[in-house]
Formats: C-alpha cells, structure tokens, sequence
C-alpha cells in the first residue's frame, strides 16, 4: 500500500496510523495541529463519484446531529474522529427499544435545519436499478411475484412524494456513532426525496441481527416508535422499506434477479403484510 503522505501535508495532520480498508476507500486516525485526533478518508478512485453528495449534505450540516467534515482534497475528505459505539451494538446487546428511539431522534433531528441542497441526486434516479432490473430463468417465480409488486409499490411512492426534504439516504444502526457529543450520523449518501424514506434502510439493520429485524414483531415494534417520533404513518414506513429492500436486492444481484433472490424476498413479504394490515387498522 502506498502511504498517501501527500494528503497528510495538505491537511496540516501528523502521527498518520492506517485503521481500516474497505475495497473504496483507506481509513487514517490522524492527529490535528491542536493535538486533536482526525479522521482522514481516502478514496482509491480520484472520482468520489456517489459519494459526493453524502459529503456535500454533511458539510452543510457543520457538525449538527453529525460527524464534522472539516476539509477536503481531492478523493481524501479529513473529518472529525468519531469515539464510542456504534448504535447497533446497543441492539445486538439486545437495547434495540432504546437504540429504535435513538436512531429516530437522530432522523428527526437531521430534519430540523433549513437546508437547500438542490445539487443532491433524487431519490428517484436512486431507484432506477431496481426499474432497469431483469429476471434470469432461474428466478423462482414466487420471488419475481414479489419484487414485481414492490416494484409497482416503488413507482407508486416516487410519484406521490411529499415533503422533499435533503436526507442522509443510508440512516441506519451502523452508521450513528455514539459519541460524547452525541449521537452522530456519518457515512451519508445525500438524495432529495420524501423524508418518510429517510427511515427505509434501518428496518434492514443492524449487522449481525438478521434473525431478529426479520421478524414481524420486530418490524411492527421499530414501525410505531418511528412512526410516533417521525411523525409518519407506519404503513408509509414499511412501504418504503420493502421498496428499499427491493432495491438493495437489485443494487446486490448485479441488475439480473436471479435465484439468490429467494432468500431475500421473503423479508420484503413480511414488510409486505404488515403495511396491509397496518393501511386497516388506520396507521
């Protein structure tokens, strides 16, 4: 690996130690001219690509309900040092109540600032993979019925947004560090879209608590405290997560569903039911 000492220079850091690697991007703990610790995120493509605009929002944001970025040069982005937990290690300690209310004041609170960002990509070109998707023979057919439907559901909810609002577009257990400054988001992607998805890919999460998000008291559970402090429907919130979830079957099958979705359908099934039965009963 080559040590990016160039950045280092630009950003004024010393005491460079390398902390993670991912197949995008290098990890540095760095420490500031204040002696303050840093993080410095350095892309292996010089083009940020889809993540510019997760930087533009958190830019915007200075720090406000998330990490601080502090400066930027080329594909490496120097940002605050995020220390403590992540939220989704209070819910595989089996706190996914407290952490449930947690990530959703951090949701709501990332909607308290005025921002106008009219250069974040919309949410509908976000889920243009999942309309571009085709089905392989070996799709079973229980399994297109579903992503068809969700499909369909997807359409519906693009074309009848409401309250457009700039939105972190990846908010989820994992991606909120609990920290002595609070709970922080981080790891934005940026979309303009309706705020009810904000909540969508958290149904999905955390790492690790597949058998338990899975299960439909836990989805119902997770739907009434987001849809209490969200001040959204809960039917709208499972219907944008099973619409997520459909795209993120997409994004991960390479845009051909193929038999690997037969595992990954029958939580968007669930989603599914519950949202009827949620639509009856008036929530």
């Amino acid at each position: 690996m080559i040590v990016p000492t160039a950045y280092f220079t630009a950003f004024a850091v010393q005491h460079p130690v390398l902390q993670h690697e991912t197949p995008i991007a290098t990890i540095w703990r760095v420490k500031r001219q204040d002696g303050s610790p840093a993080a410095i995120k350095l892309y292996k493509n010089d083009d940020l690509k889809d993540e510019s605009p997760g930087f533009d929002l958190l830019r915007r944001l200075q720090g406000q309900g998330a990490v601080q970025i502090y400066a930027q040069s080329g594909p490496a982005i120097l940002m605050e040092w995020l220390t403590g937990p992540l939220l989704g290690d209070f819910t595989r300690q089996g706190q996914d109540e407290s952490a449930s209310l947690r990530l959703v004041q951090v949701a709501a609170g990332l909607q308290t600032f005025d921002l106008a960002i009219p250069t974040l990509p919309k949410l509908a070109d976000r889920f243009q993979p999942l309309f571009d998707a085709k089905f392989s023979p070996d799709c079973p057919s229980t399994s297109q019925s579903t992503l068809r439907h969700a499909t369909a559901l997807a359409k519906d909810l693009l074309a009848n947004q409401s309250n457009i609002r700039p939105l972190h577009g990846d908010l989820h257990h994992d991606n909120i560090a609990c920290t002595a400054r609070g709970d922080l988001a981080f790891d934005a992607k940026g979309v303009l879209g309706d705020r009810a998805y904000e909540l969508a890919n958290a149904f999905r999460n955390p790492l690790g608590w597949e058998k338990r998000y899975t299960q439909p008291e836990t989805i119902l559970a997770r739907a009434a405290i987001w849809s209490a402090h969200y001040n959204v429907p809960q039917t709208q919130l499972l219907n944008w997560a099973a619409a997520h979830s459909a795209l993120s079957i997409a994004w991960t099958c390479g845009g051909v569903f193929g038999q690997a979705c037969a595992n990954q359908t029958p939580f968007i099934d669930t989603l599914l039911t519950l949202s009827a039965q949620s639509s009856r009963h008036g929530v």
